[in-house]
């Protein structure tokens, strides 16, 4: 009988070695369930979110030519500055035909109100010829009482006839004067429908030349130019799009089995792939999608037909970033994220109803075109009349010109008056 103690000695080692490795998942399993208990349970995250933002279309209003582009894909650009200029010859041409039909109409206006007055003078002198007809007559009448025979029957008569001939003529005037203060009555040169429906015609033109002229939207990056010089344009048709980039959002598209936990306000943490691990984001759920992403899908699944199968869906799930963070290190339209929401705190509804708060999202790059316009009709309506001259904008064979204001830019503007 052997009694070799290699055996055992082997056994030994195994049995420790396994004890280990058992003693390892326990504790490694210990600590998970653990960790899972105390905070794990509270959290939900996803990789397939992606970058949201703002892609502001740079659309014509007017149909043209394009003469210029001052803007390129990279380019970054700042609100109201001009990217693409149209041609301005045609738009020019009916500012010009616009300019002069209100001032031809302002002087017919003009002319109307000095017929009034001279129509109001040519009533009170009939007035009076009609009173000293009356009087001629009376006196007459008087004299032929008092003696009989001392006035012609003859002029007695034309003495008649003038009062008949004076009233007639006074009624003429009257309702002369009643027809032209019609035209007249309760306006001014400024007030005055002709002139209004000629200012509008300046104003639609006015518009139409600074339109030419395409401002940037929003502040941004220009991407997607897909306009060339030479090209004719209409209105609506995409040149460009500039994406702000301050004002991105992440689209986090969790599996329905995890929107149980998820409540508008909760926190999120963030990593992006551009950045890996080093960076990390926070920001908090804004705000749930209406429905899945199959459902709103260009083709939306069917699933009522026989070859059902299960998919589990997912809802996109909207998250506000920190303003300053983006800044810090800004990202880009479409890039990866991971995220992962704190759920610990899970009071309120699961899908509230939350109206938006704060300031509308807009842009002012094509607020100062009425302004300019009206500033315009108000001069040429005062240089056709005796009103006082406003500040002349600046002007270039006899159209509006936008060199005044654009010459301290580095680049041009929005054609201004």
């Amino acid at each position: 009988m052997s009694n070799n103690p290699e055996p055992r000695a082997h056994n030994g080692r195994r049995t420790l070695l396994v004890s280990v490795v058992l003693a390892a998942f326990g504790a490694v399993g210990i600590a998970f369930a653990g960790w899972w208990l105390a905070s794990g349970r509270y959290h939900e995250s996803t990789d397939d979110a992606y970058v949201g933002g703002n892609l502001v279309q740079v659309t014509p209003q007017v149909a043209g030519t394009v003469l210029a582009i001052h803007a390129d894909d990279t380019d970054f650009v700042s609100t109201g500055d001009t990217m693409v200029e149209l041609d301005k010859a045609d738009s020019r041409v009916a500012l010009d035909q616009a300019e002069a039909h209100l001032a031809k109409t302002v002087r017919s206006v003009r002319n109307l109100l000095a017929t009034d007055s001279q129509l109001r003078a040519n009533v009170a002198q009939r007035r009076a010829e009609l009173a000293r007809a009356r009087e001629d007559l009376s006196r007459r009448n008087k004299l032929e009482a008092d003696v009989p025979g001392a006035v012609a029957g003859e002029e007695i008569q034309h003495a008649r006839d003038s009062v008949a001939g004076a009233s007639a003529a006074l009624d003429a005037a009257s309702r002369q004067l009643a027809a032209q203060h019609t035209l007249t009555d309760h306006t001014t040169i400024d007030t005055h429908p002709d002139v209004r429906e000629a200012a509008a015609r300046v104003r639609e033109a006015y518009l139409a030349y600074a339109r030419t002229a395409l401002p940037a939207p929003v502040s941004g990056f220009v991407a997607r130019r897909a306009v060339q010089v030479g090209q004719r344009v209409s209105p609506g048709t995409p040149l460009m799009t500039v994406v702000p980039l301050d004002q991105v959002w992440v689209d986090a598209n969790f599996k329905e089995g995890q929107l149980p936990n998820l409540r508008a306000g909760q926190p999120v943490k963030l990593v992006a792939d551009a950045y890996g691990g080093a960076v990390e984001y926070h920001g908090k759920l804004a705000g749930f999608g209406a429905g899945t992403g199959s459902a709103f899908a260009l083709l939306p699944a069917q699933n009522a037909t026989g070859n059902w199968i299960k998919v589990v869906q997912r809802v996109p799930v909207r998250i506000a970033l920190d303003p300053s963070e983006l800044r810090a290190h800004p990202l880009q339209i479409g890039l990866s994220m991971e995220v992962s929401v704190d759920t610990h705190d899970r009071a309120g509804d699961r899908l509230p109803k939350i109206a938006r708060s704060g300031a509308a999202y807009e842009t002012h790059a094509f607020a100062s075109m009425d302004e300019l316009a009206d500033r315009r009709v108000a001069q040429i309506i005062a240089a056709n009349s005796d009103q006082a001259l406003p500040p002349m904008a600046h002007r270039e064979s006899g159209s509006f010109s936008a060199a005044g204001a654009t010459r301290a830019q580095a680049r041009p503007r929005v054609p201004v008056l």
